[in-house]
C-alpha cells in the first residue's frame, strides 16, 4: 500500500470531493461515523467518560462529528473546543454549529485555567492537530497535551497524534500526544513505521474513508507497506512436473567455534522455505552438528575452527554467507578473496557484513544484486551515523543506488530498500527479538532466491513470511517473551496456506 506525502494526500482528498460528487462535509461526516464504530465495537463501554478535544481545523472537525455520534449513541461525553487559533475552518463551524443544535455545551479552551479533571479510567479522543502540523505547539496547548499524556487515560489519536510532524523528526518530544492508538485514514503514514517515532504511535489501524483509488494509484511514491495482496502478487505457485533442480542450490556459508548453531537455523530455513537442494559450508568443528540436525542438508568443511579457505565445491545457484562466521584473521583474508573471485548472488549478513563495514574497498567486489541483511548497528557501521530516522532512509536509498544492491534493514517495520524505494513490513512482532533470527531470516532469503524470485522479491516475501510465522506463533503456542529463532520455522507452512487462500 503506497505511503502518501501530506500533499498527495490532500490531493486524494480533493480528487474524491471532485470525482465522486461529493461535498467535504460529507467526506468529514463519512470518515468520523468510520471511527466512530471502530471506537464503538473495540474500545468503549458505556460507563466510560469519553473527552473529546477538537482543534479549529478540519482535524477538530472529525472530532466534533465523532462527539455528536458518541452523545447520539448515548455514551457519556465532553467536548472541547481547542481555541489555538482564532481561524476556524469552514468544516469545523458547520460541524460545531450542529452540535449547539442539539443542545450540546462544547467547553472553549483558551489557556491552562480551562483544562478539565481527566481520570485514568476515562477515554480520550484526539483531534486537535492533523497531518498538515509544522511546527512543535507552544503555550497553553503544549500544556494541555502533557496533561492529556500525564493522564493515564487511553487515548485515540484521530488520523495523527496530535503534534507529531508527517515528514520530519519530532522537535519537542514534550508537545506530543503519546497516542495509545491512532486510527489514520485510507493509507499508512511514513511517521508510524519509524523508532524514533513509536512512543507517539506505537498502534494504529488504517480507516478506509473510501477515497478515489484510481487517482491514489496513480500517485508515484518512494515509500510502500507490504500488505497481502502484494505478497499474493509476486508468490508463485509450484507446477506438478518440477523437481529438486527446480528450485535451486541454496549454499550457506558461515559458522565459527561455538557459533555452528547459526548455520543450523540458516541451512534448515532454506530447506523448509522450498530451496531444492542445501549445502552448509562450515568449519570441521560443525560437522557432525549439522549432519545430525539437519540429514537433508549436504555439507563441505574448511579449518577446523574457523573458515579460511572458502574453497566449496559445490556447484550453487545463490550464497548465503556471514552467520556465525566470526572475524578471525585468517576468515577475513579468506573472505576477501573470496568476494574478488566470486561472481555468484549473494545474500550478505552478520560478520560478513561487519567486515565489508571495516574494509569499504571490498564494497566494490559485492555483485551487482546481491542482498545485504544488516540490523541498524551493522548499518550504521557501513554508512556511518544518521541524525533521525528520515535521514537514515536517505542513506539506505543511497546505498542501494551506488551499489545496485537491496538493504534489508531488520527491526519493527523492516525496510527493504532498492534504488529509490523502501518497503516496509508490516508482520512480525517482538517475540523476533531474540538470537538466532537474523540467521533464520538470511536462510529464507537465500532459499527464496535460490527459485529464482528476484533479490527484490525474496527479500520482501522473505520478510513478510518470517513476521508472519512469528504472527501465527504467539496466536498459537508461544508468548512473545517464549518464542525463540527456531520456532517460527515450524510455522512456514500455516504461512505458505494463508498465502494461498486466494488460489
Amino acid at each position: 500500500m503506497k505511503i502518501l506525502s501530506t500533499e498527495q494526500i490532500y490531493q486524494a482528498d480533493y480528487a474524491t470531493i471532485e470525482n465522486k460528487s461529493i461535498s467535504s462535509i460529507d467526506l468529514m461526516e463519512f470518515a468520523a461515523n468510520q471511527c466512530f464504530n471502530w471506537i464503538e465495537n473495540y474500545i468503549l463501554s458505556k460507563d466510560q467518560k469519553v473527552h473529546v478535544f477538537c482543534g479549529t481545523g478540519n482535524n477538530g472537525g472529525d472530532g466534533l462529528v465523532i462527539a455528536r455520534k458518541l452523545i447520539q449513541a448515548n455514551y457519556s461525553v465532553i467536548t472541547y473546543s481547542v481555541n489555538f487559533s482564532e481561524n476556524k475552518s469552514n468544516d469545523f463551524i458547520i460541524n460545531y454549529n450542529r452540535l449547539i443544535e442539539l443542545n450540546q455545551n462544547i467547553v472553549e479552551l483558551n489557556s491552562s485555567n480551562d483544562f478539565p479533571l481527566i481520570l485514568n479510567n476515562d477515554l480520550i479522543i484526539d483531534a486537535i492537530f492533523g497531518i498538515g502540523l509544522k511546527r512543535p505547539p507552544i503555550g497553553f496547548v503544549k500544556q494541555l497535551i502533557q496533561n492529556i499524556n500525564e493522564s493515564g487515560a487511553f487515548i485515540i489519536s484521530i488520523d495523527f497524534p496530535s503534534g507529531l510532524f508527517s515528514e520530519s523528526t519530532v522537535i519537542d518530544k514534550e508537545s506530543v500526544i503519546k497516542s495509545d492508538y491512532t486510527l489514520t485514514f485510507q493509507n499508512p503514514k511514513l511517521a508510524f513505521l519509524l523508532p524514533e517515532n513509536q512512543e507517539f504511535c506505537e498502534n494504529w489501524s488504517i480507516i478506509d474513508i473510501q477515497l478515489d483509488t484510481s487517482f491514489i494509484q496513480s500517485l508515484k511514491s518512494n515509500y510502500e507497506t507490504v500488505d497481502i495482496d502484494y505478497i499474493r502478487s509476486i508468490y508463485r505457485k509450484r507446477k506438478k512436473f518440477s523437481h529438486k533442480g527446480t528450485f535451486g542450490h541454496s549454499l550457506i556459508i558461515g559458522g565459527s567455534y561455538g557459533k555452528i548453531g547459526a548455520v543450523v537455523l540458516a541451512s534448515k530455513s532454506a530447506l523448509k522455505i522450498g530451496s531444492g537442494l542445501v549445502t552448509s559450508y562450515i568449519p570441521k568443528c560443525g560437522y557432525q552438528v549439522l549432519q545430525s540436525s539437519i540429514p537433508e542438508v549436504m555439507v563441505e568443511v574448511d579449518d577446523e575452527k574457523y573458515l579460511q579457505y572458502f574453497n566449496f565445491k559445490t556447484k550453487p545457484s545463490v550464497i548465503g554467507i556471514g552467520i556465525g562466521m566470526g572475524e578471525h584473521l585468517k576468515t577475513k583474508n579468506g573472505f576477501a578473496n573470496f568476494l574478488k573471485e566470486n561472481k555468484l548472488p549473494l545474500i550478505i549478513d552478520a560478520d560478513a557484513i561487519n567486515i565489508v563495514s571495516k574494509h569499504e574497498e571490498l564494497l566494490d567486489f559485492i555483485p551487482k544484486n546481491s542482498i545485504l541483511t544488516p540490523h541498524p548497528k551493522e548499518f550504521e557501521r557501513l554508512v556511518g551515523k544518521w541524525n533521525n530516522d528520515y535521514e537514515k532512509l536517505i542513506k539506505l536509498q543511497e546505498f542501494s543506488l551506488k551499489y545496485s544492491c537491496v538493504i534489508v534493514l531488520k527491526g519493527a517495520y523492516s525496510a527493504i530498500a532498492y534504488q529509490n524505494k523502501i518497503y516496509f513490513n508490516v508482520t512480525g512482532n517482538s517475540g523476533l527479538a531474540t538470537a538466532g533470527s537474523g540467521d533464520v531470516l538470511t536462510g529464507i532469503i537465500t532459499g527464496l532466491l535460490a527459485q529464482k524470485y528476484s533479490p527484490l522479491e525474496a527479500s520482501i516475501l522473505g520478510v513478510y513470511i518470517h513476521g508472519k510465522a512469528a504472527d501465527i506463533g504467539i496466536k498459537t503456542n508461544h508468548t512473545e517473551e517464549t518464542f525463540i529463532a527456531s520456532d517460527g520455522i515450524n510455522f512456514f507452512n500455516q504461512v505458505f496456506n494463508s498465502i494461498k487462500d486466494w488460489h
